[in-house]
């Protein structure tokens, strides 16, 4: 009889989502106790985990001798103190792309809202004005047609391209690595674009401004790390088309957001739509509330009731290749950042 195989669940999954993972294989055991900490997880318990699924509980090395991978419930793993655990050689992955259907949708949501003057029609409906000029101050920026460009062409950025193309935009991307447009991570059937093939083109990350002179609307799904940070400054703000929008559903510190305050202040760009910022929560006293042009939202382009889901789908397909011994979906790489 093979040997069982120890999962910490430290997240309060419904009993379907669990029932849904037991099917995966009769070896592995799974204990659930809900912890946002790691001195909230039970020692004995955290000692004989040889998989730990969680939200950020991050054990120490002698506090998990048994340990060999980490499955996390969230996408961006930069900020977590994974150093020691890597170096053990801890397996590391995350649920890039679970959430990739609601984050695209809310992506078109805000791209269609910025193109089609939702935040002057709210302002004038909260006036109960009905504008003489309503013609030409309503005009709008339509999808079909027009060039979407995608910062950071991964999952999230994918599904927003299979989107958009079924409004039949024209779509253009960034990648690190141009020379392989496929997407190595974790994709449901059916969705995004797992070979690369909707853009027109990929660019570097290095000719991003080339890019930007082309879009009318630009999405930023990248992840934050040391090359993204404060990618989207004054400069590449200043390549942007005029009068194009920008949506934000990355990490917050890839814009400047003072940069891009001025320039939908001065009528450079026509809009943008934030989801991140780089104080979370955002200060009641932050000038951004009060730009024009700008819709905020609380970094929840992410949210969805089918998260667990989707999440359990992610962690069913990595543990059938744990057990194959076959490589992990989402593997973290501390030399990337992600």
């Amino acid at each position: 009889m093979e040997e069982k195989i120890f999962i910490l669940v430290t997240e309060s999954f419904p009993a379907d989502v669990l029932e849904r993972l037991q099917t995966v294989s009769p070896r592995l055991e799974f204990h659930v106790h809900p912890a946002l900490k790691p001195e909230e997880a039970p020692p004995v318990l955290m000692a004989r985990a040889e998989v730990l699924y969680t939200l950020r509980v991050v054990p120490k090395p002698e506090q998990a001798p048994n340990l060999k991978w980490i499955q996390f419930h969230m996408a961006g793993l930069d900020h977590l103190p994974l150093r020691t655990l890597l170096d053990r050689g801890v397996q590391c992955t995350s649920l890039s792309g679970a959430a990739a259907p609601q984050m695209a949708e809310y992506v078109v949501m805000m791209l269609l809202a910025l193109g089609h003057r939702l935040p002057a029609l709210v302002r004038s409906q909260s006036e109960r004005e009905w504008p003489r000029e309503k013609w030409e101050r309503f005009r709008p920026h339509e999808l079909r047609g027009a060039t979407v460009g995608i910062a950071g062409y991964g999952s999230v950025g994918r599904e927003v391209a299979r989107l958009c193309k079924g409004f039949g935009a024209r779509i253009l991307a960034t990648k690190r690595n141009v020379r392989y447009p496929e997407d190595p991570g974790y994709t449901a059937e059916g969705l995004g674009d797992p070979e690369g093939r909707i853009p027109a083109r990929i660019y570097p990350p290095q000719s991003l401004h080339r890019m930007l002179e082309e879009c009318d609307f630009v999405v930023i799904s990248a992840p934050l790390t040391e090359s993204t940070r404060g990618w989207f400054g004054p400069e590449a703000i200043a390549a942007m088309r005029d009068g194009a929008c920008l949506v934000d559903i990355s990490r917050g510190g890839i814009v400047d957001e003072e940069a891009l305050r001025k320039a939908l202040r001065e009528g450079k760009l026509g809009g943008a739509a934030l989801d991140v910022f780089a104080q979370e929560p955002l200060p009641e006293e932050s000038d951004l509330w009060d730009t024009p042009g700008l819709l905020l939202s609380p970094h929840i382009a992410g949210n969805s009731p089918k998260y667990d889901l989707r999440a359990a789908d992610l962690f069913a397909e990595n543990l059938r290749r744990y057990l194959g011994n076959q490589p992990l979906l989402n593997r973290f790489d501390p030399r990337e950042g992600y």
